[in-house]
């Protein structure tokens, strides 16, 4: 299955998600926790601002970013497994 086309069902064809919609479906954070990890380097997503460059623009996730994302943490978690049943 295609990571892409099965976010774009879910979230009706938007491009880009709002980040707080993200957060509760994907990464069990509070938005501000998001941020604060993103920020540090702990999550490798980017942040979409909406609207005027100001504080209060919207934020999103892009859906190609979100779904490079989910895919990216698959395999690390294959690879783990991968390790711990001694397959190479």
């Amino acid at each position: 299955m295609n990571t892409l086309f099965l976010l774009m069902a879910q979230y009706d064809g938007r491009v880009v998600i709002p980040l707080d919609r993200a957060c509760a479906d994907y990464m069990n954070l509070t938005v501000e926790k998001f941020k604060y990890k993103q920020l540090r380097g702990e999550i490798d997503i980017p942040i979409t601002r909406l609207g005027a460059d100001t504080q209060k623009a919207s934020l999103g996730l892009h859906i190609q970013d979100l779904a490079d994302y989910i895919d990216r943490q698959r395999a690390k978690a294959a690879k783990e497994q991968n390790q711990i049943m001694g397959r190479s």
